[in-house]
């Protein structure tokens, strides 16, 4: 994919977009935009399956919305209320300490800042892009295994880690694009542009994908 030819790309994933789910974080920040709430969905989803981030979000935003509410619950019913997400236990008491930390730091509201994101234990740039940019709708290029993979798919750039394509993109992507990146190529990781055997064969991006490592295709 020549550079000038991720317009055309965008045009394209925004069209099927609207045929495929949307992802389980993105859903949470359209219905309610909550900082707070995009946060705990999004370490909910690491390594997990997206319906089961969308479950276990809506059961523990059920019994806590906000920092001050999530104190009241136990680590262990946080963690009963995210089961089977991955690493539940972990997250559990990750949301336990960040919870307390944002009530007794920054009086019970989420920073806007990626900086002052990452000083939160177990909080990476994947999240923090992200809750900057569905939570706050503040620029940032939230940076998965989906972005990175098919970002390097088509040729785009040529990257080996996903923080490495988070900072190739800030200098390569058109701004515009920034937040939407994300939950374009997340959805389109999920129900098209598989890791293995990409439906290549019907794929309205063949024209400008370079299809670089497929091997096995359908």
């Amino acid at each position: 994919m020549k550079p000038h030819e991720i317009h055309s790309a965008i045009a394209m994933l925004r069209e099927e977009y609207k045929t495929w789910q949307t992802p389980a974080v993105t859903i949470v920040a359209q219905c309610d935009g909550s900082p707070f709430k995009v946060l705990i969905s999004c370490i909910i989803s690491l390594r997990t399956k997206d319906e089961v981030t969308a479950l276990a979000s809506a059961r523990i935003f059920a019994r806590a919305q906000t920092p001050e509410e999530m104190q009241t619950l136990t680590t262990e019913e946080i963690s009963e209320l995210i089961y089977p997400a991955g690493f539940y236990r972990t997250k559990a008491a990750q949301i336990t300490l960040l919870s307390q930390e944002l009530v007794e730091q920054h009086h019970g509201v989420v920073p806007d800042s990626i900086d002052e994101l990452l000083r939160f234990k177990g909080v990476g740039r994947k999240t923090a892009n992200l809750v900057v940019t569905l939570g706050f709708g503040k620029p940032g290029i939230c940076v998965d295994t989906h972005v990175h993979r098919i970002c390097n798919r088509f040729g785009y750039i040529a990257t080996k880690s996903a923080d490495e394509t988070e900072q190739v993109l800030r200098s390569l992507l058109p701004p515009q694009y920034w937040i939407e990146i994300n939950d374009l190529l997340v959805a389109f990781g999920q129900n098209h542009c598989h890791p293995v055997s990409p439906r290549c064969s019907n794929c309205r991006l063949a024209g400008v994908c370079d299809r670089i490592g497929v091997t096995i295709s359908r």
